[in-house]
């Protein structure tokens, strides 16, 4: 009778997608880059990154452990085998290349004006002629200003938070920056009176992208994350987390 009960959970279990213990993946995130990773009021992992990782392991019908890792020893843990994949915005880099194996990108970081945005509804240079828009110095993105919008009147910072303070004072009348670190900046009580303005500036000059990592030389595992990444964008399981924490495409 209970070889019967076995015999009918494992087939259910298959029915279902699920994986028996031994295809289990151990995956690590950071646990602390809110809205990507983090840990919630019950000290539960949660976040893009988390959600992500999560409905991958159900596309390629795998169980999975999730696990917090300071971002100092993520790397390293995964050369000890520690974990198999690392879920954590990881930016590709030819010296991290050389030590993992990189996926498709699953997300990308987009420049993005803020400012007052019922007064300002489009990002396109010609439309903010003659505007104040602040960037933070060295940064790809004051590049881009004083290349792209000629018309206005660039006010550079000597930082983000610099930057994002000339807005405040009313010094600028907007300001351009990475759209997740401009993030943060809207969710915080002086900046929630701002909000994104027209659409993000699609320029490959201004992207970077993040990747999940697997051990060197493990390829077929990345192949097998590539594939799933493509179906859960195929299926709308991508875009449905993506609106959880975005009001605009990260992809």
């Amino acid at each position: 009778m209970i070889a019967r009960l076995v015999l009918i959970a494992l087939f259910f279990a298959g029915s279902l997608g699920l994986a028996t213990a031994g295809d289990q993946l151990r995956i690590a995130t950071e646990g602390a880059y809110p809205p990507f990773n983090f840990k919630d009021t019950s000290g539960h992992l949660a976040g893009f990154d988390v959600d992500i990782a999560k409905a991958l392991c159900q596309q390629m019908k795998t169980e999975c452990s999730l696990v917090a890792v300071p971002w100092t020893e993520i790397i390293q843990g995964l050369a000890d085998d520690k974990y198999d994949l690392i879920v954590a915005s990881m930016a590709f880099t030819e010296e991290r290349a050389q030590k993992m194996e990189f996926s498709e990108p699953y997300y990308r970081s987009h420049s993005v004006l803020i400012g007052d945005s019922e007064k300002f509804q489009d990002s396109a240079p010609a439309a903010l002629a003659g505007v104040r828009i602040a960037a933070a110095t060295g940064t790809i993105q004051a590049e881009y200003l004083q290349k792209a919008y000629v018309g206005s009147k660039a006010v550079l910072a000597k930082d983000q938070p610099a930057a994002q303070h000339l807005l405040l004072d009313n010094q600028a009348d907007l300001l351009i920056g990475d759209a997740i670190e401009l993030l943060s900046f809207l969710q915080t009580p002086e900046g929630a009176r701002y909000g994104y303005v027209g659409d993000p500036i699609s320029t490959d000059f201004l992207q970077s992208s993040a990747h999940i990592t697997a051990k060197k030389g493990n390829v077929a595992l990345i192949q097998k994350v590539n594939d799933a990444l493509k179906q859960i964008k195929l299926n709308g399981v991508y875009d449905r987390i993506n609106d959880v924490y975005f009001p605009f495409s990260i992809y």
